[in-house]
């Protein structure tokens, strides 16, 4: 069992992890007045004060990946409950840091995830980035404008594994992060066949108005 907390440090929800693999592995507690996954980051009430001393947060998908993190020295790390990350955690996180890191499991499922993330993460960072451009000082001289990286982690190893096997590599892929659209165009456009005039304008369509939304 996993006591959730909030930010406060009160306990408002609990996860639970099957023993034995049977399905569902992981059970959360429903939703209640105080509890809410969609506007809940486990963690947070451990990783605040240090995501704002850095200005970066570090989102991954579980209990276990936090935990691990936390233990190796990594304290700027919070999960997004098991899910894609939502506006609502986005919008918590948002005015603690301006760099945010996804570091997501690197299946199939945690793939779509990452995409699913990036939309709710894409459209917070819109909406401030438009306040900006319509305000008297502009995108260009908002302080600590909001960014957005993608650590890629090698098949097979979720951040727990990473972290316990081998930190300093883990420390490495953060780092090494690629920025938004570095990670974006070629995961979308491997969904086209690009050798067909029909694939190129496909991909075309989808990477334009993303390219389109970045600051100048």
């Amino acid at each position: 069992m996993f006591p959730i907390h909030d930010r406060k440090g009160q306990v408002t929800g609990f996860g639970g992890r099957s023993l034995d693999n049977s399905n569902p592995k992981y059970i959360n507690t429903s939703s209640t007045p105080v509890f809410d996954k969609r506007t809940t980051l486990y963690g947070l009430h451990m990783s605040s004060t240090s995501i704002i001393k850095e200005s970066r947060a570090i989102v991954v998908e579980g209990y276990m990946d936090t935990i691990a993190a936390h233990q190796f020295g990594y304290s700027n790390v919070v999960a997004s409950m098991g899910t894609a990350l939502t506006e609502e955690q986005v919008a918590q996180l948002k005015p603690m840091a301006s760099s945010f890191v996804l570091a997501l499991d690197p299946d199939a499922a945690g793939q779509e995830a990452t995409l699913r993330s990036l939309e709710s993460a894409w459209h917070q960072i819109g909406t401030a980035r438009s306040a900006a451009m319509n305000s008297s000082v502009g995108v260009l001289h908002v302080k600590d404008p909001l960014s957005l990286f993608i650590a890629s982690l090698p098949e097979g190893k979720d951040p727990d594994t990473l972290i316990r096997l081998d930190d300093l590599e883990w420390n490495r892929l953060i780092s090494d992060a690629s920025p938004l659209l570095e990670y974006l165009i070629p995961v979308l456009t491997s969904r086209f066949d690009l050798n067909s005039g029909h694939g190129k304008a496909r991909a075309i369509e989808i990477i334009a108005p993303l390219i389109a939304s970045t600051e100048p």
